[in-house]
């Protein structure tokens, strides 16, 4: 099937581990890491809000954010990195991935910033210039994702190919942690410099004036790492793969290469004019070609990504809803505004350390060896039955004596996702489709996923509140309650683990193998 595979791509094949293939997964990861960190970052700072622009005078508990408030201020980052994704990723195949890699850079860089910027007279005023500079922080965060699996994916060789792309993905994992360590470092600072009683002994004294910075420096610092790369970046060579099977350069391809890989490569310009000629290698993305080929192959990476992130978004950017909820974080009239971010940041900070980085090294350590297939069932499947065992025994676990069980039952859904779907959603899309459609195609699949991060954060946000009315947050109307939605995700879930089998197994193949682009008219014929 790949008789016709260019030297210059055979040569990225079959390359030894080397210095660029680190250098790659740094400058790549870094974009992931700051991404991480500012869709997260949100979480931590979100109660903080609340207290500083809601809170109203005389109230038995601290102010919260309002139901559409907390739903936009969460959610219009993910709306903004859903348009990203189906935008830079189509923008990546027609403009080539490096030309497109610094805009979405430089957009992260000064929306990060702006965020922590956000004006106005009114609370009103402060959270809508706040949500506009996310959405376009979104946009940036959206059009990384396609770029960085598919660059990550056209460097590497094909032994270790699964291992570097989900290394990339994994750096998600410490800008998470390092979200909440900021956050920690800031917070303590802060309450350690200006004391201030509890919300129970002094309402209006437990929020200092000071605490309206500590939101905006943990945002602000989102840019840093961002901007840290954005020089080596630009340096990178476009991928061989565009360069030689999109833009047909054969030529420029073999130098760009030759530099990177150290070696003397042919140009073989007849090569590159005979596929490019090749009837069979020409289709678009909306033609039945593609349908036949690849149009299972959409369904399972769209749906699998959707699934998995309606859990996983709905668990991350809520994990502070659930630990108040068994009393993991104390309430939040026993503490002072920036004691709360304390606490909250410390809580997030071990549930990262302890399962979401690991879960994602795991997967590094483990996808080219036991295949992207195999470890994405099992994600789903180990998540599904801790979700049901965190579910199902739900009063149980919100007793005292319970609470560091249920802390960790938790922690392994949040394991098992990272060593599982969380990983593989963003790996596969990155091997199984054209070079000419792969940045689009990862495109959709991711924005599918953020599709159901949308519905995870607004959906959970609501169904996860009491029952009772007389229990629910101020301004929500009674929910589900907790224990009934993480019985749904856990449903979602199982869901997710059907809809694996749609999904191929390119481990060891050659990406022109895995999407069947070297293909001729005649294997095409012979397949049918």
């Amino acid at each position: 099937m790949a008789r016709d595979q260019l030297q210059v791509l055979n040569a990225l094949d079959v390359a030894k581990t080397q210095l660029y293939h680190f250098t790659a997964i740094i400058i790549a990861g870094m974009g992931f890491f700051t991404d991480a960190y500012d869709l997260f970052s949100i979480s931590l700072v979100a109660k903080l809000l609340g207290r500083i622009y809601y809170t109203k005078p005389g109230a038995p508990k601290p102010g919260i954010l309002p139901p559409s408030v907390s739903s936009s201020v969460t959610g219009v980052a993910l709306v903004g990195t859903l348009a990203g994704q189906l935008f830079f990723g189509w923008l990546g195949d027609k403009m080539g991935r490096k030309k497109v890699y610094g805009m979405t850079l430089l957009l992260m860089i000064v929306c990060s910033l702006a965020s922590g910027l956000s004006f106005g007279s009114t609370p009103k005023g402060v959270l809508a210039t706040l949500c506009f500079f996310r959405f376009w922080l979104g946009f940036g965060v959206g059009g990384d994702y396609p770029l960085s699996a598919t660059i990550m994916s056209e460097y590497a060789n094909k032994k270790t190919r699964g291992a570097f792309i989900a290394a990339v993905f994994a750096m998600q994992g410490f800008g998470i942690l390092f979200s909440a360590i900021i956050s920690l470092v800031v917070s303590a600072g802060f309450d350690h410099m200006y004391k201030a009683p509890t919300y129970e002994e002094n309402p209006a004294a437990s929020t200092v004036p000071q605490a309206d910075y500590v939101w905006r420096i943990i945002l602000m610092f989102g840019s840093l790492p961002a901007a840290l790369t954005f020089y080596w970046r630009m340096k990178m060579p476009e991928t061989a793969r565009y360069t030689a099977l999109v833009a047909k350069n054969a030529k420029q391809a073999a130098q760009d290469m030759a530099k990177v890989l150290n070696v003397e490569l042919e140009a073989e310009e007849e090569k590159v004019e005979k596929i490019s000629k090749n009837k069979a290698n020409s289709f678009g993305l909306f033609s039945r070609e593609f349908v036949k080929r690849h149009g299972l192959h959409l369904f399972g990476t769209t749906s699998t990504w959707f699934l998995l992130d309606i859990a996983f978004y709905s668990q991350n950017l809520f994990q502070k809803d659930v630990l108040s909820a068994i009393g993991w974080i104390p309430p939040a009239k026993t503490m002072n505004a920036v004691h709360e971010v304390f606490q909250i940041s410390k809580a997030q900070s071990l549930i990262a350390l302890c399962s979401t980085v690991p879960g994602y090294w795991f997967t590094v350590a483990f996808i080219d060896i036991i295949g992207r297939f195999a470890i994405q069932l099992m994600g789903f499947f180990f998540m599904t039955v801790f979700m049901f065992a965190v579910a199902i025994p739900y009063d149980h676990w919100t007793q005292r004596e319970h609470r560091i069980g249920f802390v960790v039952m938790y922690a392994l859904t949040f394991f098992f996702a990272n060593f599982g779907p969380n990983a593989t959603t963003f790996v596969v899309p990155a091997e199984i489709f054209p070079a000419r459609l792969r940045s689009t195609c990862h495109g959709i699949s991711a924005a599918a996923g953020k599709a159901g991060a949308i519905v995870g954060a607004y959906g959970f946000l609501y169904a996860a509140q009491n029952t009772d009315k007389t229990k629910t947050d101020a301004g929500y109307p009674p929910g589900i309650g907790v224990k009934n939605s993480l019985i749904v995700l856990g449903c979602i879930n199982a869901l997710g683990m059907l809809c694996t089998f749609a999904v191929p197994e390119p481990k060891g193949k050659s990406l022109e193998e895995a999407s069947q682009e070297t293909m001729d008219e005649n294997e095409e014929a012979e397949e049918v």
